[in-house]
Order: C-alpha cells, then structure tokens, then sequence
C-alpha cells in the first residue's frame, strides 16, 4: 500500500424498516386465508392495524386532507374503518402489492369525503346580507327548509341531552375495564355525530372498535352488558322509557 493511500473506512448504514412492506402485504394475504373469526382479528390487529393507521396519517398529512386536529382524527379513523372492510377485495394473485392497492383506495377515500365536505361547504349561504342576493336565491331559500323547525331542532336537542345522561348513569355502574373502554366510545360517538358519515351499524361498529381499542368479541360481549344496563334504566325511569320508546 503506498504511504500516501488513504484507508477508507466502509459505514454500514441500517435500512430502515418499511411501515407497510412486504410483512404487512403477507400478514394481509394471512389474513384472507385465515377461517377463523378470532385468528383474523389477531392478524389485523397485531400485524395489519397499524400500517393502515400510518398510511392514513401520511396521505392526510401530504395532500392536506384535514388541518384541525380533530378533522385530522376524524378523518383518520374513517379512513382506517373504510380499509378494514375493503381488506377481503385485495386480490393478491393480480400481482398488486398491497401498499399499492390499499394506498389508492384510500386515496380515493379520502378525496370523496374531502369533496363532499368542500360540495357542502359551498352550497352553504350567507343568509347574513339578504338584501343583496339575487331574486332567484331569495326564492330558492324561502321554498326550501335547510333545517327542520325550532320546535324540531329543540327537541331533538333536548333528546340528545337525555341520551347523553343515561350514558353518564350507565358509566357510573359498569366497573369491567372493557366496558368502560366501551362506553367510552359510545360517549364519543354521540359527540361527534354531527361530523360523522356512518352508513350503517357495520361502519358504526367499526368505529366504536378503533376508538375503544377493543376486538370485536370483546366490544360485543361489553355491547350486550350495556344493552342490558340501558334497559333496566328504562325500566325502572318512566320519563326515560317514554322518550326512547314512546311506551307507557
């Protein structure tokens, strides 16, 4: 070697692990290969879960999908229940990776409720400067109930404020740790429904899961418990069991 060589020292650099490589696209393919309710729901929870909660994160991040931080959860969690439904759909022998086909459908959820959220946002109208709109918004306002009327909008208020302490009374007896997580959730639900888009008891069930952090076994076995809470308060209050029910 010659006096003036330099010895070069070779750095060894870690490769960082991938949120969502080729583990996850197996642990997927698992998962669709799995019978067994309690072993899909081990899968998804240990291996899958967390991947799709990044992947949310990133793309709403990124493109700028929700700023708040309360939209941003919202947005989030949405978006993690609409990639557990779509989890059976992935067909692995097309050749897809998963990161690409579960990165663009959420993509492309994400940009319909993003849409949606602008379409209503610009159907909405000042009703502030009446006087400068023009005859046809004057018309299309006086013909058409936005919402329903005060009385409506009272009521609904007041049954909302109902439902919410029997929650509260139903939280005070349950002492299991899984049906605090899920009343909990419940509670949470009922405070952000206005801002939520669930088509159905599947979406709403989806929901409560990922709040309360519970797998479906556990939240259904809670659900029951407070179902029967519920109505033993309903049976024992009458005011309650007459605005809930309408009976006598």
């Amino acid at each position: 070697m010659n006096k003036g060589s330099k010895k070069t020292k070779k750095i060894q650099t870690k490769s960082k692990k991938l949120y969502f490589g080729k583990d996850v696209h197996d642990s997927i393919v698992k998962y669709q290969e799995a019978n067994v309710a309690e072993e899909k729901e081990k899968i998804y929870t240990e291996e899958i879960r967390k991947s799709f909660h990044k992947l949310a994160e990133n793309l709403i991040f990124i493109h700028s999908f929700a700023k708040d931080p309360e939209d941003f959860q919202n947005l989030k969690l949405d978006c993690v229940s609409f990639l557990y439904e779509t989890l059976e759909k992935f067909d692995p022998k097309k050749g897809a990776k998963a990161f690409s086909y579960f990165n663009v459908c959420a993509k492309h959820f994400l940009i319909i409720q993003t849409n949606k959220k602008n379409k209503i946002r610009n159907r909405s109208v000042s009703l502030e400067d009446f006087s400068h709109m023009s005859q046809k918004d004057k018309s299309s306002i006086e013909n058409y109930r936005v919402v329903g009327s005060p009385a409506e909008h009272m009521i609904f208020k007041e049954d909302m404020m109902q439902m919410k302490k029997v929650l509260c009374i139903i939280e005070g007896k349950v002492k299991n740790a899984n049906e605090k997580k899920c009343i909990s959730a419940i509670k949470t639900l009922f405070e952000n429904i206005d801002d939520l888009e669930l088509l159905n008891k599947r979406a709403v069930f989806v929901y409560l899961r990922e709040i309360s952090g519970l797998n479906p076994k556990q939240l259904s076995v809670s659900m029951s418990n407070i179902r029967r809470y519920y109505k033993d308060i309903l049976k024992n209050n009458e005011e309650y069991r007459y605005l809930f029910t309408g009976a006598e």
